[in-house]
């Protein structure tokens, strides 16, 4: 019995697991993700933060606003990530990969594979007329940059289906640690390749709406059910045949 149960319970974790990241249709989305991004010139000056041990300096070029539907992201802290390692850059916390306006309201986005990399995000489909659809105008991977515990948390507990804004600025940023490192920022939402992903400063950071429905609350269910029924099956009585 304890045996249909653990199995039971691993093929319902992955369906749920699975559930848990897809994207909610258009009709579901905020109407905030429809407008483009705000971003205006500032006349910030450079400042000084310290991440890690690590001495930056971060110079505000725009301030900027997005409302948009997470399609892909990356946690720089994962153990399979050295590009952040050996650039000493724990300012970035996290790249998510958004979409908006255009791909909101005609949902595009449903038909697209998104992926993302150590310090990028790609898009892709075997159907042509799909592609045409999807504006590549409205989507964009962003690194995130933060030194404040509390938007730390907010960016780290983001998954693919959130919709969510955030406010800051588009960023260059630096450090001297070792060897000379300096990151950019785009600032146009037509670029593309190298260099066209946006830098942000992050001041604020809001989760809209949590994707997922049910399933990511099933999913710890399910998990605790597969504990439980390894614990169940290590204390269960011995059995000896004669």
């Amino acid at each position: 019995m304890i045996k249909w149960v653990l199995m039971c319970s691993a093929l319902f974790f992955g369906v749920a697991l699975w559930q848990s990241n897809a994207l909610p249709p258009s009709s579901a989305l905020d109407a905030s993700l429809q407008d483009e991004p705000l971003q205006r010139a500032v006349g910030k000056p450079a400042f000084e933060t310290t991440v890690g041990d690590i001495a930056y300096t971060v110079q505000p070029l725009y301030s900027y606003d997005l409302a948009g539907l997470v399609v892909s992201r990356h946690a720089t802290d994962s153990w399979w990530d050295y590009i952040h390692r050996e650039w000493n850059d724990a300012l970035n916390i996290a790249d998510i990969c958004v979409v908006w306006g255009n791909n909101a309201r005609n949902g595009a986005y449903s038909k697209i594979s998104f992926s993302n990399g150590q310090f990028t995000c790609n898009w892709s489909t075997s159907s042509s007329e799909d592609f045409a659809a999807f504006d590549q105008d409205a989507v964009s991977n962003n690194h995130l940059l933060s030194d404040n515990a509390d938007v730390i948390r907010r960016i780290r507990k983001v998954r693919v289906g959130d919709q969510v804004r955030f406010r800051g600025y588009l960023a260059e940023y630096s450090h001297n640690h070792g060897f000379p490192f300096k990151r950019g920022t785009s600032i146009v939402r037509t670029d593309t390749g190298n260099g066209a992903c946006e830098t942000v400063y992050v001041e604020s950071f809001e989760i809209l709406q949590e994707g997922g429905g049910p399933w990511r609350k099933l999913s710890w269910l399910a998990g605790a059910m597969i504990v439980l029924s390894l614990i169940a099956w290590f204390f269960q009585p011995a059995r000896f045949d004669d």
